[in-house]
């Protein structure tokens, strides 16, 4: 709390300072929502690899998925959903890299789990229905504020403020008994100057979506607020933003085995249980239940034509469960007593339990900026501090023993405090050359004590110091070609489920090299980019699973991503527009030693888990007129395997799927602005394939008295066949 306060403490005297050298400044070179982001974005001109993609384009497919279904053709992106429609729990993996060391900030505030570093997207619903833009940064990237990324940042700008009054009503329905309803309002600029431009603006959005999912049972149930407060005039923007809602997720983590997925590919094995009769039943219960508030302050002050401040504050809420029915669990798990009942000796029940997390998360972010003709330098502080609650209880039981009613039969705690401080500049030394640097320096503390949920003394307290340099130049060839290097050095600590897994569980380093050229003509867009990611101990996928189905991770050594990306828009006539995106790379550990068949195996080089080698996506646009648009949507992944030993039971067959993408608008003369209709038919060709799955292994020493045989398995998340979504937005 000292460096915070130091730190707070000189942002408000340089603010101070340059107030009192404040003059009137009626241009608005840049919009004030944009400064919101501005801590964790870059431009046009920028060496930082990245892509961006507007609200208008998000519009286009938002019929309720989620947000890493409607990125899924930004380049270098693999998605994949557990209900298997994109609507629920979906995962998002950029350049072979989890989610988990992916970076995403709303508004500048780390949005990404402190404790488990992971994205829930599934606590978004209709989220996009509120995203003003959104960058991704692919490799580094510019420092962010919380953890540092690792194979890309999701930046999300949240709705920017509106002039005049609106409203949106907003259906879709679509397979799998799919529903969403949304209703959006804003009230314009109250008292609004027409000469100042000053003015008070309350928005908002009630959402709610509900689908059974593709997998049989994975039904979602996603209720969903966004309310935001605004003032405004020439130099000031301040927002009160609220947003959040409830998840209730039927579970469709287990996956299924490769001889079910050719069977009977929706089988979903969670909740499965054999009554008194021998019958198989399911619980239907057996679902995440899930509420998350987030509060958010921002105040940007334009002081004058050269300094502008940014302050944020944020407090997020989150609390649920996760349900589970259970068979026959000895009473010692749950620290009963044994009973003797009908002269029988019982110490195994049925059972029904809530696995618990209830967490508090704040965070404070203090930027201020300097700019003229040839500089732009920002200098920022970011403190976060989580506290979170793990336990669990037991809500019913068929033989409850001396328990009673909100026992917990284990219950932990996890503290993290998150302190960086940043100086990151664009230098513009001529025409033709543009310089960038940054320089991060980030300390985080993690502390555990309790007992985790396999019933195991869980202590962890861990300091880390990182510095992460960034640099880069950009070279203007032309008014139409840019190159860019850049280079950037990134640390990134171990989480939660790493230190449950493995104790001695290490950091992880990279260091990430770019270099990118950038074509911009009227007509034709190109972006070429190659990069190297070296890697020293990167927390690479195992292929496993824990028992709430989050994925594993370990150390690697040595290893790296090699690749080149290509993205471009290419008009082929009037009406018609082609915009193609491939990655090629590279993804190997550089030595993988593991033991099987009790004995230590160094398998050389191998394949990275979850890296395809390639990965490629296409639109191909028809717009006969400005208020009609249809577009094909293609995209392949290629072969990947889901361990890091190449074995062959791991391997996920590459995979090309079709959508079918139309808007229509309707502008009437009355009542309403515009009726835009639009729908997505998914997968046209009913392509059979799965984009995430796990592999595991585990010693079998008694079938064959005297050796160790080593036993694999693997589990397959299938992905939907053809369906579709149609919907139709009033706005007014």
């Amino acid at each position: 709390m000292k460096h915070l306060s130091i730190a707070v403490m000189s942002l408000l005297a340089i603010w101070a300072t340059a107030q009192n050298t404040q003059q009137p400044d009626t241009t608005r070179t840049e919009k004030l929502d944009e400064v919101l982001v501005k801590a964790v974005r870059v431009d046009a001109k920028s060496p930082i690899t990245h892509s961006n993609l507007s609200k208008e384009e998000i519009a286009k497919r938002n019929l309720g998925q989620d947000i890493p279904t409607l990125i899924n053709f930004l380049p270098s992106v693999v998605t994949t959903s557990d209900a298997g429609a994109g609507i629920g729990y979906t995962g998002i993996r950029i350049r072979g890299v989890s989610s988990q060391s992916t970076n995403v900030t709303i508004n500048g505030i780390p949005y990404s789990d402190a404790e488990s570093l992971g994205t829930f997207w599934v606590n978004l619903g209709d989220f996009a229905s509120s995203v003003e833009n959104l960058q991704v940064q692919r490799g580094v990237g510019t420092s962010t504020n919380g953890s540092a990324a690792f194979g890309a940042s999701i930046n999300i700008l949240t709705d920017g403020f509106s002039d005049v009054a609106t409203g949106e009503i907003s259906n879709s329905v679509g397979s799998f008994n799919t529903k969403k309803h949304t209703v959006k309002f804003s009230t314009g600029l109250m008292g609004a100057d027409a000469q100042r431009r000053r003015g008070f603006e309350i928005a908002g959005r009630l959402s709610n979506i509900e689908s059974d999912g593709y997998v049989d049972r994975a039904s979602t149930s996603l209720k969903s607020y966004f309310l935001q407060g605004s003032y405004v005039d020439e130099n000031t923007l301040i927002k009160a933003v609220t947003f959040g809602g409830n998840n209730v997720t039927y579970q469709s983590w287990f996956g299924i085995d490769a001889q079910t997925l050719r069977e009977d590919r929706t089988f979903n094995p969670a909740g499965q249980f054999t009554d008194e009769d021998g019958n198989t039943q399911f619980y239907d219960r057996e679902v995440d239940d899930y509420r998350q508030d987030h509060y958010q302050l921002h105040w940007n002050e334009k002081i004058n034509r050269n300094w502008s401040t940014n302050l944020g504050l944020n407090y997020t809420y989150g609390r649920g469960y996760f349900e589970q029915f259970r068979e026959d669990d000895d009473f010692a798990t749950y620290n009963f007593e044994p009973l003797t009942v009908n002269a029988s000796l019982v110490n195994t029940t049925d059972l029904i339990r809530r696995r618990w997390l209830d967490n508090d998360y704040y965070v404070i972010n203090a930027n201020v900026n300097y700019k003229d003709n040839n500089s732009d330098i920002l200098l920022g502080t970011s403190f976060s501090h989580y506290d979170g609650d793990h336990f669990g209880e037991v809500i019913w039981a068929r033989f409850a023993s001396n328990s009673n009613i909100r026992d917990r039969y284990y219950e932990g705690n996890g503290k993290k405090n998150d302190f960086s401080a940043f100086a990151k500049g664009t230098f513009k030394l001529n025409n033709k050359l543009q310089l960038y640097g940054d320089l991060q320096i980030r300390n985080v503390n993690y502390e555990t004590s309790g007992i985790n949920s396999n019933l195991t003394q869980f202590n962890v307290d861990e300091n880390y110091v990182f510095f992460n340099p960034k640099a880069g130049v950009t070279y203007a060839y032309n008014d139409r070609n840019d190159l860019y290097f850049s280079y950037a050095r990134a640390n990134r600590e171990p989480n939660r489920d790493d230190f449950e897994s493995n104790r001695d569980i290490r950091p992880e380093q990279l260091n990430d090299f770019e270099l990118g050229w950038r074509h911009k003509s009227e007509r034709f867009l190109l972006n070429v980019n190659g990069y190297l990611m070296y890697y020293n101990e990167q927390l690479v996928l195992s292929g496993e699973i824990n028992d709430v189905g989050a994925p594993l991770r370990s150390n690697s050594g040595e290893s790296y991503r090699l690749g080149i990306e290509v993205e471009s828009t290419i008009p082929l006539a009037s009406k018609w527009t082609l915009q193609p995106n491939v990655t090629l790379s590279r993804n190997r550990n550089v030595e993988t030693i593991i033991s099987f068949d009790g004995e230590l195996q160094n398998l050389g080089s191998t394949a990275i888990a979850f890296s395809p080698d390639i990965v490629a996506a296409n639109a191909l646009i028809y717009q006969p007129n400005n208020n009609l648009q249809f577009s094909l949507l293609s995209k392949f992944v290629g072969e990947q395997f889901m361990s890091n030993t190449e074995a062959d039971l791991s391997r996920l067959d590459s995979f090309f799927t079709t959508d079918f993408n139309f808007v229509y608008t309707i502008r009437p003369q009355s009542i309403f602005r515009s009726i835009v209709i639009n729908g997505l038919i998914n997968n046209i060709f009913n392509e059979l394939y799965e984009s995430n799955g796990y592999y595991f292994t585990f010693d079998d020493d008694f079938s064959n008295p005297g050796s160790i045989s080593t036993v694999e398995g693997a589990g397959f998340y299938p992905q939907a066949v053809t369906n579709f979504l149609v919907g139709v937005t009033f706005n007014f």
